[in-house]
């Protein structure tokens, strides 16, 4: 694919989410079939009504939560449709929103049918996420022209972190620095910016690395509910003690999921549910960052030796498969909270955090 044809490409994904969180139907078009997309969150019954489709497409961990899928299934979940499962955005918003669940206890039954296309289900799940909003689509096999269509590739392209580039740099004095610089990267038709401070003077050796998910509750507004806020003034500080260290601070908000679906998360938390559990009802994977961005930010800075804070493992492993190569891995421990202490609890022993 030439850069010309995924630059265009990546344009009409753009479109099509930008249509997706307008409430207006759009087509992904995949290796396998094509489909007739009209996303529940942001729809109403009058365009639902020219849509004509009570078909919905849910995503696979919804669709286990749902108890609609298998246990093979279950094990490596695929988006699922259910026939005529809801006529008005109401009903539809009953099964897609774990919220309801508790209103709404007893759902069904429901008859499932082949999707119609799996790829093209798989990047609208995709691109439900990139939008913030539940993974829940009227659906309905491609009839006629439509008004914005898309490719699985097209949101590929759209997604793909070569396309990442500084776009400005300065000077930025800060507590833990007064000397440091913050670098700005931008992909053409993104909307969110990802930020690198880079603290001290840069030397031959490899630099300690932070790769921070944006946490608006936790960074700015000093949530307990997480260790994020206290993370993030912690790792800049021991940056300061180091020879030199790049701070990469991804715009990624809630694992990948975006603050609506966060702040969802945290009320079915306070049902209950763990930061796991909360994020599948929701019908999301457990982790949905994409640590491409934060290779391809190292790659831009020249910087392919790291020593990494973290005490999440896989952000290693994840990292040195975009060619980064970690040479250390420094835990960063901080008290806990009666806030905050189940959801680190809920990092080491779901999700393989240490110290």
């Amino acid at each position: 694919m030439t850069d010309s044809r995924t630059g265009l490409g990546a344009r009409q994904a753009a479109r099509a989410i930008d249509a997706l969180r307008r409430g207006w139907p759009f087509r992904v078009v995949g290796s396998d079939g094509a489909l007739d997309l009209l996303a529940v969150e942001s729809a109403r019954d009058a365009a639902l009504a020219e849509f004509a489709s009570h078909d919905v497409l849910l995503s696979g961990e919804r669709a286990v939560t749902l108890k609609l899928t298998n246990q093979r299934a279950a094990a490596a979940p695929g988006a699922v449709r259910v026939a005529n499962a809801a006529a008005t955005v109401t009903a539809a918003l009953a099964i897609a929103d774990p919220a309801l669940d508790l209103a709404h206890p007893l759902k069904g039954p429901f008859r499932t049918v082949a999707t119609g296309g799996e790829s093209a289900a798989a990047a609208a799940m995709t691109m439900a996420r990139h939008a913030g909003l539940l993974p829940a689509f009227f659906v309905r096999e491609a009839v006629g022209e439509a008004e914005t269509l898309c490719t699985a590739d097209d949101v590929a392209a759209l997604l793909d972190p070569a396309r990442l580039q500084i776009a400005a740099r300065a000077r930025l004095p800060v507590a833990a620095s007064e000397t440091a610089e913050i670098i700005a990267f931008r992909s053409p038709e993104e909307a969110s910016d990802h930020v690198a401070l880079v603290i001290g003077q840069r030397d031959a050796g490899p630099p300690v690395v932070r790769l921070h998910s944006e946490c608006l509750t936790g960074d700015v507004l000093g949530s307990l509910k997480c260790d994020c806020g206290p993370q993030l003034h912690a790792a800049l500080h021991a940056m300061a003690g180091a020879p030199w260290g790049v701070l990469l601070y991804l715009r990624q908000e809630g694992r990948g999921i975006g603050l609506v679906n966060k702040l969802r998360a945290y009320a079915l938390q306070d049902q209950g549910y763990d930061t796991v559990d909360a994020n599948l009802r929701l019908g999301f994977p457990v982790e949905a960052r994409d640590f491409a961005i934060a290779g391809r930010m190292l790659d831009l800075l020249n910087i392919p030796r790291i020593r990494l804070m973290t005490n999440n493992p896989e952000k290693v492993a994840r990292l040195e498969k975009e060619g980064v190569e970690v040479v250390e891995r420094l835990p960063l421990a901080l008290p806990t909270n009666k806030y905050n202490e189940q959801y680190l609890a809920t990092k080491r022993d779901r999700t393989g955090h240490q110290l």
